[in-house]
């Protein structure tokens, strides 16, 4: 039988249409391609935990793995009934011992979820590239960032933070805007960054993102933030574009596919198809 990786769609169903409306892919959906092209003999599921659509804890077996996707929903708002459900289903992957994975909403999930703290970057949204990420002690030799370089990019947008980690727990990544960029919580991999982001997708979240990005001071108005939302889908459509990646100071390992996503490919290989 192939292995069967449940894909945690963390947005609700009016934040899903929002993201859809400023033309980006669901986050479910966009997981389930990715994890399709790292392996084809996947079996993919996706649930909305947020909807009250989750699978029951005694099914949880029934999986190999668990990818859990980002969100617009708030950590900091704990008791609302679509995070409450959702830190309910953490608990219960958690202590079912089932590998996951997440990236952005998902760090700051699990965290809550053994117990740790998490809060509002004091900066604000880091938005767009997260610039300078570097890799602790720990993470050099971590199985999620093999073959990883020590200092990177990745695609982001977060404007909340992990403060304080659970107990027993390992840092693996930090940056200068937030200092848990990537962290092992048992069998749970998560960075706080967005592997499974293209520059279409960050153009999509500009466009859906733009007042509070322009309030903050990223933009200084409409016509910026457009500008920036159509380069970075101009050298999406064609990454050969050498003067729009220059302009937009993106590296050749945020326009590969392979390099960009390396992390969710390592706990495919190391979590799920061991």
């Amino acid at each position: 039988m192939p292995p069967r990786i449940l894909v945690v769609d963390a947005y609700p169903r009016e934040g899903r249409q929002r993201l859809a409306d400023a033309g980006g892919t669901p986050a479910g959906d966009l997981y389930q391609h990715m994890l399709e092209r790292i392996e084809p003999r996947l079996e993919i599921e996706i649930c909305y935990p947020a909807d009250g659509e989750a699978p029951e804890n005694r099914e949880l077996p029934d999986y190999a793995g668990a990818a859990w996707t980002g969100s617009n929903l708030s950590i900091l708002k704990p008791d609302d009934p679509p995070v409450a459900r959702q830190l309910d289903l953490a608990r219960g992957l958690l202590a079912s011992g089932l590998p996951c994975f997440g990236s952005c909403f998902a760090i700051q999930l699990a965290t809550v979820a053994l117990g740790g703290r998490c809060g509002a970057s004091p900066r604000g949204r880091e938005f767009g590239i997260a610039r300078k990420i570097r890799l602790s002690r720990e993470g050099l030799t971590h199985p999620l960032y093999r073959a990883k370089p020590e200092i990177f990019d990745a695609f982001t947008s977060h404007a909340d933070e992990v403060v304080d980690l659970p107990a027993a727990t390992r840092l693996l990544a930090s940056n200068s805007w937030s200092n848990v960029q990537g962290a092992s919580m048992g069998p749970f991999w998560a960075v706080q960054y967005h592997p499974e982001y293209d520059l279409h997708e960050v153009a999509s979240l500009c466009r859906l993102r733009k007042r509070e990005l322009i309030a903050q001071g990223m933009f200084a108005n409409d016509a910026e933030a457009q500008r920036y939302s159509e380069t970075l889908e101009a050298l999406h459509r064609d990454p050969s574009r050498k003067d729009l990646a220059e302009s937009l100071e993106v590296g050749e390992s945020l326009l590969s596919e392979e390099t960009r996503t390396l992390e969710i490919r390592n706990w495919v290989e190391a979590q799920v198809m061991q």
